[in-house]
């Protein structure tokens, strides 16, 4: 392996073999697992120990992982900016698609729009980045109300005003669960005008590496153009994207 520094690539193997003991290893087996002598997996251990990445259990003997390594690991992700990452693919699928994509975050129990990605067919929507919208109206919406827990959601609907925004609102709780079951099984969600009437959007969530859902994005167009062949087609992309933000959000599915 060219350009390689033994002792560093020896480190890491340790590091990988102690992430993978919660409780800890002993000296004798961690040597067997990485193919070390005790002497070389001991010196190994001694600098990490000394960096603050191991520490050894004084009543066992047994070394594990210390929590500096998920503090490290997690400063980047931290760092990652939802709509830089977000971008080129809501780009793609406004390419796919030739409709407008939206991208929003939930700002308390409500929606924000923060990104808007323009198509040539677009139709004017009551939708700009900074306006806010509804959870339960909306496919982006939704979207992320799906990916928590059911009490979770029935405790957000108990604190907000339902508001029929159409005739086609889904304004009773028992029947919102059962559209929130259908989101679960398909991955994405449907808004059949239900929060303006003409437009139909269909929405995913984009998970984090906590696994909650941090934001959202929508195809949206009109009835006449968004019909059920064109969901369809659209649903593969729209999980494909789905998953690949996510990932580089830091969410990896078990």
């Amino acid at each position: 392996m060219a350009d390689t520094v033994q002792s560093i690539d020896r480190a890491m193997q340790v590091l990988e073999v102690l992430s993978q003991h919660v409780d800890g290893i002993g000296l004798l087996e961690l040597g067997e697992r990485v193919n070390l002598s005790k002497s070389t997996v001991h010196r190994l251990l001694s600098t990490l120990i000394q960096n603050g990445y191991v520490k050894q259990h004084e009543a066992t003997g047994r070394y594990h992982l210390t929590m500096k390594m998920f503090i490290l690991g997690s400063r980047p992700i931290e760092k990652l900016d939802v709509l830089k990452v977000a971008r080129p693919y809501l780009e793609r699928l406004r390419d796919l698609s030739g409709e407008v994509i939206h991208l929003v975050i939930m700002d308390g129990h409500e929606i924000l729009y923060v990104d808007k990605v323009e198509s040539e067919n677009t139709v004017r929507m009551y939708s700009n980045i900074g306006k806010k919208g509804t959870l339960y109206s909306t496919s982006v919406g939704k979207a992320m109300l799906s990916c928590l827990e059911d009490e979770e959601i029935r405790t957000i609907w108990n604190q907000i005003e339902i508001t029929e925004m159409t005739d086609y609102t889904i304004t009773d709780f028992a029947s919102f669960m059962k559209e929130i079951d259908d989101i679960r099984k398909k991955g994405y969600a449907m808004d059949r005008q239900e929060n303006e009437l003409g437009v139909k959007c269909m929405g995913t969530a984009v998970l984090d590496y906590t696994s909650r859902p941090v934001a959202a994005f929508s195809i949206s167009g009109p009835v006449q153009r968004m019909t059920d062949e064109k969901v369809a087609e659209l649903s593969a992309y729209i999980l494909d994207a789905k998953k690949a933000i996510s990932q580089e959000l830091g969410y990896f599915s078990k």
